[in-house]
């Protein structure tokens, strides 16, 4: 199972998981308490070890924004969380040239509950159209780092990997690892008073890397 610490904005963010070694971390660069600049980005993923994947996450950003943060290698995948289409990720991945930029689309919770041919990103029975996105991050979609009814994902044939967002805590990280998703995305659950927690990032790694070996 694949790990992502998102909302990093620090150099000591950057330290944590460097020592914590998750498979993914996360930029902000929409509209947050957690938000960085592109030039912040740029010296805290020269900061970040060889081997961690970053996404940037953005919010109906312009495709030249996020093709230059590609292309400069500040991210890695770009992890969309507003109202970008099919159209717009083929438009991305064209633009990025020879080697395409993985894309990680969010769907919302809420999205899951009533099919619906005309709706936003979905995985209901009657959105079977590929939307060209690489992996799914499945979360509550209300920002506000709550879990939503996990549940509602037993019936569903989810065609790419997913990741489970929304709330997932040391509370309640072997109940997301029992869902067997590709990927946990944490991150208010790393943190302490709003800014990331040095221990809970090592207990939340370690946790899920014990599970993988079990």
């Amino acid at each position: 199972m694949m790990i992502k610490i998102c909302g990093l904005s620090r150099e000591q963010d950057i330290d944590y998981v460097n020592e914590a070694r998750p498979d993914y971390c996360g930029f902000v660069f929409a509209a947050s308490k957690r938000q960085v600049s592109p030039a912040q980005a740029a010296q805290l993923r020269q900061r970040l070890a060889e081997g961690i994947t970053v996404a940037g996450v953005f919010v109906n950003a312009s495709v030249g924004d996020i093709i230059a943060l590609y292309r400069d290698g500040v991210i890695d995948i770009a992890q969309l969380h507003g109202d970008e289409d099919k159209a717009y990720i083929a438009h991305l991945k064209e633009a990025s040239g020879n080697t395409p930029i993985p894309v990680i689309q969010v769907i919302k919770s809420s999205n899951l509950k009533t099919p619906c041919p005309l709706c936003p990103p979905c995985l209901c029975e009657n959105s079977s159209e590929d939307n060209n996105a690489d992996y799914y991050l499945i979360d509550s979609g209300s920002g506000s780092g709550e879990t939503f009814d996990w549940g509602l994902l037993n019936s569903l044939n989810i065609d790419k990997p997913w990741f489970l967002a929304g709330g997932i805590n040391l509370d309640n990280i072997e109940q997301a690892m029992a869902i067997n998703p590709f990927g946990v995305d944490i991150s208010s659950g790393a943190e302490t008073d709003g800014v990331k927690d040095r221990e809970k990032i090592l207990q939340l790694v370690t946790t899920i890397r014990k599970g993988n070996t079990v």
